[in-house]
């Protein structure tokens, strides 16, 4: 049993951000019921790489989840979700604003067949705001509140980051938190409540130390030029002979103090908070000696100390590094049509619930009939609705007929 077993959560999000956030809910317990447009599905099921025809990341964003095929522009398809709801303790859509509301499935008509519904919104801008019915994506989120400002060398442009700060870290695990919040308001007082989540909002609380810094100074944070982004040498990205990496985090002064005791540099001891002129030529000094050895050798000599030292891994390596096997961050699982393929394992380690793997992404409506026979949907109800275009085409095994 997940912790969050019992509780049902109908997904309307699509690509990253909600799914995302509905994946860690169905990993620890909760039903997570995929509601997508028959025929099209959630657009991540097609993206490449693939693996027999099925996007790679839907195979591990959508593990555990179900998946109903419903036109939801139809009179039919809408009582069916307003029928869903009914017993749901969760809604999670990630459309633009307005539209759930057009579409007659919005906050205001669901509370009222459902007061306990938690209803959650995650867009870009969020509900209100000259912005909010812009379209954006994580890189226009993070420029507009700062971050990707703040991302780059000292007299560089911006450098776009590798991974999607705003969508999952502004996005999805705000939404986690604020819906998990929810229910947890909604155990004590029976009613549930709305909540509007933003992706530009989440990763401006980002800038905590940032923001904080300026509201004290007056001054506002250079790219590069801050304690934590690349101002001082002891915390810095050094390359080494074999053209790799090194993550370089000695703000702590004692941990400084190792690395230059190890690397035989004791007179860098006391330039660990020099001005800049001194952190410039400390760097420039600094990766002259980091060139001098393998990465592998400087790891041998400096990771297992208190020296704040390690490697800049890639993807492939990260597969064989000790800590993330202990930590079981990669897990294996079947699908159907995939067969066996490995995966990004559970982030949050709990002694009596912990996340587990026990279904599939699920093959576009495969759950379809599975429900409508729930809602006491008859068979020849349900084919004239698959006639009709409320709902897709039969799902056999892993087969759309």
């Amino acid at each position: 049993m997940g912790a969050l077993s019992g509780i049902k959560v109908l997904d309307l999000s699509r690509l990253l951000p909600g799914p995302y956030c509905s994946l860690m809910m169905a990993d620890y317990g909760a039903e997570v019921i995929k509601i997508e447009e028959p025929e099209r599905g959630d657009y991540i099921r097609w993206r490449k790489p693939a693996i027999e025809e099925i996007g790679a990341r839907h195979l591990t964003i959508n593990r555990n989840k179900k998946s109903v095929e419903l036109n939801l522009k139809t009179e039919e398809g809408k009582e069916i979700f307003k029928k869903m709801a009914e017993s749901a303790d969760v809604i999670l859509e990630s459309f633009r604003p307005g539209v759930m509301s057009r579409l007659g499935i919005g906050f205001d008509e669901i509370s009222k067949i459902n007061r306990g519904i938690v209803y959650c919104s995650l867009t870009g801008y969020g509900q209100t705001g000259p912005y909010r019915d812009l379209p954006g994506h994580d890189i226009n989120y993070i420029g507009y509140s700062g971050i990707l400002g703040l991302i780059g060398e000292k007299n560089g442009k911006p450098v776009v980051p590798g991974v999607q700060i705003a969508d999952i870290g502004g996005g999805a695990l705000m939404a986690l938190s604020g819906i998990c919040m929810a229910l947890l308001n909604k155990e004590r007082t029976g009613k549930g409540q709305y909540i509007d989540i933003s992706m530009m909002d989440g990763a401006v609380t980002w800038l905590y130390a940032s923001a904080s810094d300026y509201f004290a100074s007056g001054k506002v944070p250079e790219r590069g030029g801050n304690r934590l982004d690349g101002q001082y040498a002891f915390y810095q990205v050094y390359e080494t002979k074999d053209n790799k990496y090194l993550s370089v985090g000695a703000s702590e002064e004692k941990f400084w103090k190792k690395i230059c005791e190890l690397i035989g540099k004791p007179e860098w001891i006391e330039l660990h908070e020099g001005n800049d002129d001194v952190q410039e030529q400390l760097k420039l000094e600094m990766s002259e000696v980091f060139k001098k050895k393998n990465q592998q050798e400087w790891l041998d000599l400096l990771a297992l100390e208190e020296t704040c030292v390690g490697p800049v891994n890639d993807i492939e390596q990260i597969f064989s590094d000790p800590q993330i096997i202990e930590r079981e961050l990669f897990t294996e699982m079947k699908h159907p049509v995939a067969g066996n393929i490995k995966q990004i394992g559970f982030p949050i380690k709990f002694s009596e619930t912990p996340g587990k793997i026990h279904a599939h992404a699920p093959i576009l409506g495969e759950h379809t009939e599975e429900i409508l026979q729930q809602l006491d949907y008859s068979s020849d109800t349900i084919e004239n609705l698959r006639i009709s275009g409320v709902i897709g085409k039969k799902v056999s095994g892993s087969v759309v007929k």
